[in-house]
């Protein structure tokens, strides 16, 4: 099984278009130890020429042309090696690339069912026509087998609920404290190559390492994880935004509730972060807080970094 990180960082990438911070400074003017990375999602093969997308970032396009094996290459006049797309929730870093997937190429959108309401909502995601693109209910805690332009692509995934929230623009003051927050939301995903046995589990969206996750992902040979903040309040000292980690439904790195603390037990294989934000001092490759996370065992994902299980 092959696994691209086709983006790394979090919503507006990196450097945002607007941002003027330290790192996205350190970026633009090609600094040693900063480099650029585009807005959230992983590719997945079991064969090395079919794909599934973990998410559809708003740089899909960009991201696609960055990565040769996603290129059209059979000859065909139009064929795309993406069979399928499975979303972890309805965040537009996590949804808008779909409308780089039009042009009425057959393909397969995986979401819970809220997350499919979220689709059929709102009319842009028309341009993928139903009768050429499935937009197939993912259930909890099971394994679904995936396929994508009627074929088998030798992989399945299990999606399962984690610590997380609604969507930004979908809140609703109204709704109190959980801002409307339901079952499908955020969720998790393992997944397995139906050959080898072979799987790992992606969760680029967390609000809290709770029990149950823990046990979840206990021994896992391979998790790429959120890795938006490094602490918790780092946007509001910044000055760039005047909400918490915590607000935005997002566990930080540090302190005694962050990821480090909570899977220093696990003994997870491998880990990776991923979706980090432009604010977050891990993406300077020199300072304290990378030294910090690559201490505890962690790995500061990349686009374009692959891992082979």
């Amino acid at each position: 099984m092959i696994i691209r990180v086709l983006g790394s960082g979090a919503g507006g990438g990196c450097p945002q278009w607007n941002c003027n911070c330290r790192i996205c400074a350190g970026v633009r003017n090609g600094e040693p130890g900063f480099i650029a990375r585009t807005q959230s999602s992983l590719a997945v093969s079991a064969n090395g020429k079919d794909w599934v997308l973990l998410n559809a970032s708003p740089d899909l396009r960009q991201q696609i042309a960055a990565a040769p094996a996603l290129n059209p290459a059979n000859g065909a006049l139009r064929e795309s090696p993406i069979k399928a797309a499975v979303l972890t929730n309805g965040d537009v870093d996590h949804i808008a690339g779909l409308i780089n997937l039009r042009e009425a190429q057959p393909f397969s959108i995986y979401a819970t069912q809220r997350v499919l309401d979220v689709l059929k909502a709102n009319a842009i995601f028309g341009i993928l026509a139903s009768g050429v693109v499935d937009r197939i209910p993912l259930p909890l805690a099971t394994r679904t087998p995936i396929r994508g332009a009627d074929i088998d692509l030798g992989l399945s995934v299990e999606a399962f609920d984690v610590p997380g929230k609604i969507a930004l623009y979908l809140e609703d003051a109204a709704a109190g404290p959980s801002l409307g927050t339901r079952s499908g939301d955020t969720i998790g995903l393992k997944i397995t190559d139906t050959a080898t046995g072979a799987g790992f589990f992606y969760v680029p969206g967390c609000a809290e390492v709770d029990p149950v996750l823990s046990q979840r992902i206990k021994g896992a040979a391979l998790v790429f994880f959120d890795g938006t903040l490094y602490d918790d309040d780092e946007m509001i000292r910044a000055g760039l935004l005047a909400k918490s980690g915590e607000r935005m439904g997002h566990v930080s790195i540090s302190g005694p509730q962050g990821s480090i603390a909570a899977f220093s037990g696990l003994e997870v294989g491998r880990k990776i972060y991923v979706h980090i934000n432009n604010s977050n001092p891990v993406l300077d490759a020199g300072s304290a807080e990378r030294g910090a996370a690559e201490a505890a065992g962690w790995e500061i994902g990349y686009d374009g970094m692959e891992v082979r299980l």
